[in-house]
């Protein structure tokens, strides 16, 4: 495979850390599982020499990393209707409906929010995702059945500024709920998280191969058996929301994976991303943006009032 780019690192910070968790700490946009596979794919040296995922980095290593260029996945480029909320030269703040899959992935090749995109806007999206061909201009994701506001990216430039936010922690991610049971005050669950071993579908709070994790939450509204909520996100874990709040007894209100599934008419779990802030790539300057509540969402508020 002929390499894409060449990116070297002379270590004088990160001692005693794990060289899969290293990559995925200095490398922009790459995640540890992608840092554990060009280790493992022989697309990583320590010090001129190849070396497995599991070694330990030290001061003055030097760990030189290609990045293979990506294969060839064709993308179809579907006329789906997108509900934009802004857009300029850098980025897109789409409104992602509940039942949408963001990106093309085993068993959803079509129909994704990523198709939809590649119509509308050709090739006017980031390829800093090179190892994941299928995700041109995704910065972050949303679950298929949560829906709310996702930030692309138009230009590489304007990918590396906001990932960079997510990895520092610096973007405002705020959601809303519903969950099950009244939770009585506000709080942080600060709890690692990793895939389950039983499940590899599923994610825990686990100690074994986690991440860490922090979800804040205020009540907006307590129904006696839901309670409404407010959810900002320090850190993105996949499906950290879910996972948090069936951790502390609460679930997501229809969320039939972390918890029973019920009410069964909501079709997937009340969550909605409702509102992004971050610092525009170009200018630097603060922006903010909020969706209304959908429809799906305020019916079963009415409902339970």
């Amino acid at each position: 495979m002929k390499p894409k780019t060449m990116i070297e690192h002379i270590i004088i910070a990160q001692a005693e850390s794990r060289l899969d968790k290293f990559l995925s700490e200095t490398i922009v946009d790459l995640s540890r599982t992608q840092g554990a596979s060009l280790a493992e794919s022989g697309n990583c040296t320590v010090n001129d020499r190849p070396i497995g995922k599991n070694y330990k980095v030290k001061l003055g290593d030097v760990v030189k990393v290609t990045i293979p260029e990506p294969e060839s996945i064709d993308i179809l480029p579907e006329n789906i209707p997108l509900d934009v909320h802004y857009e300029d030269d850098y980025v897109v703040v789409v409104n992602k409906p509940r039942g949408m899959v963001v990106h093309p992935a085993h068993g959803h090749h079509t129909g994704t929010l990523v198709n939809a995109l590649m119509w509308h806007y050709n090739c006017q999206l980031s390829t800093v995702n090179c190892q994941l061909p299928t995700r041109p201009g995704i910065v972050h994701r949303i679950d298929k059945d949560t829906s709310g506001l996702l930030l692309v990216a138009k230009n590489d430039m304007a990918h590396l500024s906001l990932a960079k936010q997510l990895k520092e922690h610096s973007m405002l991610r705020e959601y809303e709920a519903v969950v099950h049971g009244s939770v009585k005050q506000n709080g942080t669950v600060n709890a690692p998280i990793g895939r389950s071993v039983s499940d590899r579908k599923k994610m825990c709070v686990t100690d074994k191969n986690s991440r860490e994790a922090v979800t804040h939450y205020e009540v907006i509204a307590n129904y006696g058996n839901y309670t409404h909520i407010r959810v900002r996100l320090k850190t993105g874990r996949t499906h950290q929301i879910r996972v948090h709040m069936a951790y502390i007894g609460h679930s997501v209100a229809g969320d039939s994976v972390y918890g029973n599934g019920k009410p069964a008419f909501l079709n997937g779990q009340c969550l909605h991303a409702k509102k992004l802030g971050f610092a525009h790539p170009s200018s630097g300057e603060y922006v903010e943006f909020e969706s209304e509540l959908p429809g799906y969402f305020t019916e079963f508020l009415e409902g339970i009032e």
